[in-house]
């Protein structure tokens, strides 16, 4: 993707200090007005949860479910 300078003369945009900064009672541009203004998001998984630690929790809620019959049937018995 290709960036675009949203200000490519900043010596001759009204409202600018002289190192780019805005003076007191000037309102900055905002972030939806700026291309590419929000973070890089390449690092977000492409999935969900992996097989490996899925199949860790269901063995252990199937462990738990046996010990809770295993219980349940001892006390009826």
């Amino acid at each position: 993707m290709r960036h675009a300078n949203p200000d490519p003369e900043p010596e001759r945009t009204p409202g600018l200090e002289q190192g780019g900064g805005v003076p007191p009672g000037e309102t900055p541009p905002g972030e939806s007005s700026m291309s590419e203004a929000g973070p890089w998001e390449g690092n977000n998984p492409p999935k969900g949860w992996a097989k490996g630690p899925l199949i860790v929790i269901f063995a252990l809620v199937l462990l738990i479910a046996a010990g809770f019959l295993g219980y349940a049937l001892v006390l009826m018995l």
